[in-house]
């Protein structure tokens, strides 16, 4: 649901009141858009996804695995600002004196979305568009009610692979996560 009714920068957005209520919102092609709340399954995907990422870099210096809430700036125009459910950056992409404060200035190496019962799935697409377009070398998509993950990976040609991983496969981090690989099926595991 969109929010605004003109556009908005990224500093305006930027400045928004964090919500008392959990919403949480994207700016989406200069528009304030909500961003529905997840069920539990939603959750225990995307702390999964984060533990086996973050238990893979720790103590490597490779980077930094970001959780829910992290926003990465993908255009300054149309102003765009998106918070995947589990990111990574490089090390060696972050700038010498940055301060980590505000949202973080360009895309995300990986970006993982977790898809919600209600997410369309022409949305998804677009969102994944919107990552490639500003530079997002890896893009993991995980359809929980299908057990699969659409992976999207950025050729050196600037080329997009796609290729689907269901849950008897492995899902690895290619170049951006070196050494990096996951059952699928441990991802979609819920043990309550």
């Amino acid at each position: 649901m969109t929010i605004s009714t003109r556009h908005v920068t990224i500093a305006e957005y930027e400045a928004l009141p964090e919500p008392s209520d959990g919403t949480r919102y994207e700016l989406v092609n200069g528009e304030v858009i909500t961003v529905t709340g997840s069920p539990l399954e939603h959750g225990l995907i995307v702390g999964a996804v984060y533990d086996a990422i973050r238990d893979a870099v720790r103590g490597t210096r490779l980077g930094y695995v970001l959780g829910d809430g992290t926003g990465f700036i993908l255009s300054d125009d149309p102003p765009t600002v998106r918070v995947p459910d589990v990111a990574f950056i490089a090390r060696d992409r972050i700038p010498v004196g940055f301060t980590f404060r505000g949202f973080a200035p360009g895309p995300p190496d990986l970006a993982v979305e977790v898809v919600s019962p209600w997410d369309r799935a022409a949305d998804v697409r677009a969102k994944v568009g919107q990552y490639l377009v500003a530079g997002t070398r890896l893009v993991w998509v995980l359809w929980p009610d299908e057990g699969v993950v659409t992976v999207y990976r950025t050729t050196a040609a600037g080329d997009s692979l796609i290729t689907e991983v269901g849950t008897t496969g492995t899902l690895d981090g290619g170049d951006v996560l070196p050494g990096f690989s996951v059952p699928v099926s441990v991802l979609f595991e819920i043990e309550l």
